[in-house]
């Protein structure tokens, strides 16, 4: 019988992070306050898994039907829990409601389940720290889409147990994402800190006309996101001189003059936001976003995969 694992709620991060326990053959359970949102979630699993079949993309060693068999709709939360080894929280991005269903797990949660929260910015100890389970209590931050991207932020509360910290990251080996563990709390925890510092460097140039918006984004998918798909920037670096200490003696004065022209942090409204909104709107209707996503999602399985076949 194949271990199981709780999904507490039935959004878009949920169903994709129980596609990705039942490709790896975990029993799969879902959870949502509005029953009815399980049945439209199950609908729509289905529908993703059966088009990624019919493409060749789907994970996993056993077929559409062996996998969604793995994915069931839990009636009560009780019953989502009950001999889970790990439960993920894929809830709204909010901090109350974070604390409201945590509490809830934490009444109900055995000993030795994994009490894990998808949270994409909420530190865990704002809403794992009265718990009686809070050494078993941890963040699994994915990235949107969970499916095709297989980064996982791996992030413990003060008190979360460092066994569980190890179960948490091998767990999310073992399903084939990448988790990295995030020693410490910081705001927007590491992915999102890297992300906003280009997004407000970028906001910064078209504000002050030294670019547009579809030439940045020339300059990031067609220059560094080429590098940047197979190599941290750390190793960019490296590579790009004779090693690390020559990068530093090389360029540390020219990168320090740069990052101390940079302008205060933006706000993100007014003049460039406005620039943005129109530039964006033009190149990409808002009724053309579901097939753009489509395009995206099927470039990133075609990466992933382009990368497992030069890893091996």
């Amino acid at each position: 019988m194949s271990q199981k694992i709780g999904i507490v709620g039935s959004g878009l991060i949920g169903r994709s992070w129980a596609m990705l326990f039942a490709a790896s053959e975990f029993s799969v359970a879902i959870y949502d306050v509005i029953h009815e949102n399980v049945d439209t979630a199950l609908v729509d699993i289905q529908a993703q898994l059966n088009n990624l079949e019919s493409k060749g993309l789907l994970r996993g060693k056993i077929n559409v039907k062996q996998q969604f068999a793995l994915i069931s709709k839990a009636n009560t939360l009780e019953e989502c829990l009950q001999n889970a080894i790990h439960v993920q929280e894929c809830v709204f991005e909010d901090l109350e409601l974070k604390k409201k269903v945590f509490r809830e797990l934490d009444s109900i949660a055995s000993d030795d389940i994994v009490l894990c929260s998808s949270t994409s910015c909420i530190l865990p100890s704002l809403f794992q720290v009265d718990l009686k389970h809070r050494a078993q209590a941890i963040v699994g931050h994915p990235v949107n889409p969970p499916y095709f991207i297989p980064l996982v932020e791996v992030i413990p509360n003060k008190h979360t147990d460092p066994e569980i910290v190890k179960r948490t990251r091998a767990l999310f080996t073992t399903i084939g994402q990448k988790p990295v563990v995030i020693k410490k709390e910081i705001n927007g925890f590491v992915g999102n800190r890297i992300q906003f510092a280009i997004l407000s460097e970028t906001y910064r140039l078209i504000e002050d006309d030294v670019i547009s918006v579809e030439d940045v984004d020339t300059v990031m998918a067609d220059g560094f996101g080429l590098r940047w798909a197979f190599m941290g920037p750390w190793e960019t670096a490296h590579l790009n001189a004779t090693g690390m200490k020559e990068y530093f003696e090389k360029y540390r004065k020219s990168m320090s003059s740069v990052c101390h022209d940079f302008g205060p942090v933006p706000t993100f409204e007014g003049k460039g936001a406005d620039i943005m909104v129109k530039e964006m709107h033009k190149r990409i209707p808002v009724e053309d976003l579901p097939e753009r996503r489509k395009w995206r999602d099927e470039r990133l399985i075609a990466l992933s995969q382009l990368k497992k076949k030069l890893d091996h």
